[in-house]
């Protein structure tokens, strides 16, 4: 039960709101089975349902702290904290680099400000995904060695690769699209699931020492 609750509890984290038939999917899980974690969580006060135009689940305060809890339990359990806290370190490096690729596909600047890319210089918009193809091989490095840390990173890989055949194939929306199945969207849960499992905080992690 506490496996599959941490599962649950960290889908959440990742998405902030969820139904049950995402959860589940994401989690692998039977929604049967799911459904009755879930139902447990909220008797115990860790999420909260939503009714109404859209049904879904959210976690509470006490929900955080115990998946994070839970998770971090788990990876010292595992003894893997040491491999994944290198791979963060490994993740840090690439993060900015990343986050500059999708900026620089989304926005152009014109007269110092930022303002939406018309991709109208197809040039330009080339060079930008020409990047992605220099990190992609090491974002897989990464997703690779925290894979072999632990089980429960091991889908990273293959949605970057996913992704990045995608944008490949001349589909650049797969880029910075407004899904999960986006290269960024994969890379925020990614960077997500390693703070929460090292126990850092977004904001202190983005203020300089």
């Amino acid at each position: 039960m506490a496996d599959d609750l941490s599962t649950l509890l960290l889908q959440l984290r990742l998405r902030a709101f969820a139904p049950t038939d995402v959860l589940a999917a994401a989690a692998q899980m039977e929604p049967s089975m799911a459904s009755s974690v879930l139902d447990a969580a909220r008797a115990e006060g860790l999420i909260e349902r939503r009714d109404g135009r859209i049904v879904g689940w959210t976690l509470t305060a006490s929900g955080r702290r115990t998946g994070q809890a839970l998770l971090s339990a788990e990876l010292d359990a595992a003894g893997a904290r040491g491999a994944v806290t290198d791979a963060y370190l490994d993740f840090q490096a690439l993060n900015a680099e990343l986050l500059s690729i999708c900026t620089d596909w989304q926005t152009v600047l014109v007269d110092g400000d930022h303002v939406p890319n018309d991709h109208a210089d197809a040039r330009r918009d080339a060079a930008v995904l020409a990047r992605l193809d220099v990190l992609h091989p090491a974002a897989l490095q990464i997703a690779g060695a925290l894979a072999a840390a632990q089980d429960r990173f091991g889908t990273y890989g293959p949605r970057l690769t996913a992704a990045h055949e995608n944008v490949a194939a001349g589909r650049p929306e797969w880029l910075t699209r407004a899904t999960g199945a986006s290269y960024h969207g994969t890379w925020f849960e990614l960077h997500e699931h390693l703070l929460v499992v090292l126990g850092i905080d977004r904001v202190a992690e983005a203020i300089p020492a």
